[in-house]
């Protein structure tokens, strides 16, 4: 693990609060369940500005490839696929229940043959070397694994000159958060997203991370990342 990435321990909170925040931090790593699937729609809402500019980062070409790490409820699936109405989207994600909601969403391009969409491990990609002109993460790197195998795959799915786009909420921001303990999340500010990307294979030269000021006072990272 980077040495600026280390976890940050939430804010103190009464009881019985810590229960229900750590029930909220495992189910937005892994949502499983009815519960799950509630935290997968409330995802949705929460993540349409970061999924704005991540995706305004990546540039997908009408005729692109691109993938989707950690897709969650598809939100971001839908918005990939009318990016690259001739092209292809790809997504993969750990958690059945999501995968469940994201098919639903995306019934009918996954039925046309636009949008695949697979239950797997992060760490060991189901796709050859340079798949894929585009790779997006949206708050997905928290649960990225300490070896950093994760961005390593991404990095290899990525054609010559792809860009992988990340975006996380900044540490600051997430130290405010009861429910982003250390027990379930890994966060990052842009020097610690700046390193992951880098032990991850990617140049340090073809790396660029952008802050962004949220609504209610959230701070945002976008990195960018080429691939060489």
């Amino acid at each position: 693990m980077a040495e600026d990435a280390r976890p940050v321990a939430g804010a103190s909170w009464p009881a019985p609060l810590p229960r229900l925040w750590h029930w909220l931090g495992h189910q937005l790593a892994h949502p499983e369940g009815s519960g799950g699937a509630l935290v997968g729609r409330a995802m949705s809402l929460a993540n349409r500005a970061p999924y704005r500019l991540a995706i305004e980062a990546l540039r997908p070409a009408q005729r692109d490839r691109v993938l989707e790490i950690g897709f969650g409820p598809g939100a971001g699936i839908a918005a990939l696929a009318e990016c690259v109405p001739g092209g292809h989207v790809a997504g993969i994600e750990g958690s059945p229940a999501m995968l469940r909601l994201a098919a639903a969403r995306n019934r009918g391009a996954v039925a046309g043959g636009q949008v695949e969409l697979k239950e797997g491990d992060f760490r060991a990609l189901p796709w050859a070397d340079a798949s894929f002109d585009g790779v997006l993460a949206v708050n997905v790197a928290y649960f990225f694994d300490a070896a950093g195998l994760a961005v390593s795959e991404i990095r290899r799915v990525l054609k010559p000159g792809g860009r992988a786009v990340l975006y996380v909420t900044d540490r600051s921001t997430m130290a405010r958060w009861p429910f982003a303990g250390a027990d379930t999340h890994v966060t990052y500010d842009a020097a610690g997203l700046r390193r992951l990307l880098i032990e991850g294979g990617f140049r340090d030269a073809d790396i660029r991370v952008v802050a962004h000021r949220l609504s209610f006072g959230v701070e945002g990272l976008v990195a960018v990342a080429r691939a060489a």
